[in-house]
């Protein structure tokens, strides 16, 4: 765990590796604001911010960006972003190392006192802010209250055409910047999102219900990311193969071409930067549709982009009804990679979409993680981390831990202690600063969950805490877990996506991985245990994209974000991230 106001975590936040360099006098030019502002995907999804301190530069290779001599970026081949520390800490908050509030930590009773929703809601097309005009409209909600905050202005198919032409446009200019133009601009993003963060963060609580603490850390994590793929984008190199002489045969890696991306409410800030910076570092343009729940963290980030220098027709952000939207630019020759998060069954309709013009795809779906819990491993610490990791943004997380398979020797102490744990956290407006829990994000959620309970009671199951809405207004459902689940449960093989812990025992190491590999979902998986051949073992057998031991950290800038199965395929994240945004070209010439 690390806390912002510690001096030694300070330091190690200022002595992280930066790969982008910049000064203080560094700028971008031409990030004047044109005049105005600015298919829900499915049920689902990972947050925090303080101004940055300077850091001084650290003596790695670094080459100037042509026409901004304020700006020196690495290009060196093995140098990547290891973590996340410094972004951890520089938070007002003490988080853990997976950005989530200790569920035993002491409450406060100090509350947020501007809790304004004060940002403006439109449509980002060809590098101009769109809204009214006759357009349709849907309400954007506060989920701790159920009330109105918004309007949010709903694109037609004329406005979808422009978005596809201006797409086309920047692809083409885009693809020829020079990447370390296209790295200084991600760069600035950054910055600009780590200055604004504290209203953005606000922002997101209000629409989406995580506390403060989670939303400032989603923040963090996306600043990270552009810092990153900033970096990443320097290094796509190709490679010479060994002809006679005379000869020559290159391999080159160029960018895929527009991309269409859809988002998934429950991360509403990471997942636009997740989706935008490996397109942009890669050399593509991308028109991308955010939750229309979520929509003014999506519009807040947008500025960033574009006060940073980010051309108009390069990113584009457009809101509206799921099926038109998606149907209208998949089935654009323009749209070369379509980039969804989202739920299995939506994914699947939009991969059917996307085959009629043979487009890339990254997919990333839902889960149903595993957490394997042996009877060797330390009890009490398994216990703190998984109660803070399971609750955190209620629950709506796709690799949120799930289905607690315990080893007998140990089940009946682990359930007695997850419960009293879960029973001990406070659950409340995510603008409260005592709350460690905030409301789900839309009246569909509590609904979905007291049904999936009610069916696992129904079938034996035995309620250890929770269980109920949380009697409070707005969109609320107790932290809540289940021992004894049966496998005939429905909450034992459909994605719960919600704050309910379903436990259940197994005797042996082959009975754990057995039961781990079950379902057709294949994103992440959670081990504890001491045994260092059972460790490698695990690492081998699950079938998950992600594995975390004796942790439950997945999440890094430079390491692959994906699952298997039907949890889709593609990685984001990492080199794999940008690498997803390009094809492979073979030249021969003599």
């Amino acid at each position: 765990m690390m806390n912002a106001h510690d001096p030694q975590t300070r330091g190690i936040a200022q002595d992280t590796v930066r790969l982008l360099r910049i000064p203080d006098a560094c700028h971008v030019r031409d990030t004047r604001r044109r005049a105005g502002p600015g298919l829900r995907t499915d049920d689902r999804r990972d947050d925090r911010i303080a101004p940055v301190e300077p850091v001084d530069p650290l003596p790695y290779a670094a080459v100037a960006v042509p026409g901004d001599p304020g700006i020196s970026l690495d290009r060196s081949g093995d140098c990547h972003v290891r973590s996340l520390d410094y972004a951890l800490g520089l938070t007002a908050a003490t988080i853990d190392d997976d950005m989530t509030v200790q569920p035993n930590a002491t409450p406060t009773t100090e509350t947020i006192m501007t809790t304004a929703y004060d940002t403006k809601l439109g449509l980002y097309i060809a590098g101009e802010w769109l809204s009214g005009d006759g357009r349709d409209t849907r309400d954007v909600l506060n989920p701790a209250t159920g009330a109105g905050q918004a309007a949010l202005p709903l694109a037609n198919a004329a406005d979808l055409d422009r978005a596809l032409e201006a797409t086309q446009r920047g692809f083409i200019a885009w693809r020829a910047t020079p990447p370390e133009k296209r790295a200084a601009i991600l760069v600035r993003t950054a910055q600009l999102l780590r200055e604004r963060g504290d209203h953005i963060a606000r922002i997101a609580t209000l629409e989406q219900g995580k506390i403060q603490a989670e939303a400032k850390g989603e923040v963090a994590f996306a600043a990270a990311l552009l810092d990153f793929h900033a970096a990443e984008g320097l290094r796509v190199y190709g490679r010479v193969l060994p002809r006679p002489s005379g000869t020559r045969s290159l391999v080159l890696h160029q960018p895929v071409g527009p991309v269409a991306a859809f988002c998934a409410w429950n991360f509403p800030i990471m997942n636009v930067v997740r989706k935008i910076a490996p397109a942009v570092a890669a050399g593509c343009s991308i028109i991308i549709k955010p939750s229309e729940e979520t929509a003014g963290s999506a519009v807040e980030v947008m500025r960033c982009f574009q006060d940073a220098g980010l051309p108009g027709d390069v990113a584009q952000c457009v809101f509206g009804v799921p099926d038109m939207v998606s149907r209208h630019l998949l089935a654009s020759p323009i749209t070369r990679k379509l980039s969804f998060t989202g739920s299995v069954p939506v994914g699947k309709a939009l991969m059917k979409l996307a085959a009629d013009t043979m487009m890339r795809t990254t997919m990333e779906l839902g889960g149903h993680g595993p957490v394997l819990v042996f009877d060797d491993c330390d009890l009490e610490k398994t216990l703190d981390t998984l109660v803070a990791h399971k609750f955190r943004n209620a629950g709506q997380v796709c690799v949120a831990p799930t289905r607690f398979h315990v080893q007998d020797g140990i089940y009946d102490r682990f359930a007695a202690g997850f419960a009293e744990r879960t029973r001990a956290l406070k659950i409340g407006d995510g603008m409260d600063a005592a709350s460690q829990m905030g409301p789900m994000a839309n009246a569909r959620r509590p609904d979905a969950i007291a049904e999936l309970v009610g069916d696992a009671t129904g079938h034996g199951a035995k309620l250890l805490a929770g269980g109920d809405y949380g009697g409070q207004g707005g969109f609320f459902f107790q932290p809540t877990v289940l021992a004894d689940v049966p496998l005939s449960a429905r909450a034992m093989n459909e994605e719960p996506f919600g704050p309910v812990a379903l436990l259940s025992r197994f005797a042996t190491d082959e009975d754990a991985v057995t039961e781990a590999n079950r379902l057709p979902f294949g994103l992440a998986a959670y081990c504890f245990t001491e045994n260092g051949r059972r460790q490698n073992m695990l690492g081998d057998a699950i079938e998950a994209g992600m594995i975390a031991i004796n942790n439950v950290r997945l999440s890094y800038p430079d390491s692959p974000f994906g699952g298997v199965k039907e949890s889709g395929h593609g990685s984001e994240d990492g080199p794999e991230g940008i690498a997803a945004h390009l094809v492979t070209k073979a030249v021969h010439i003599s």
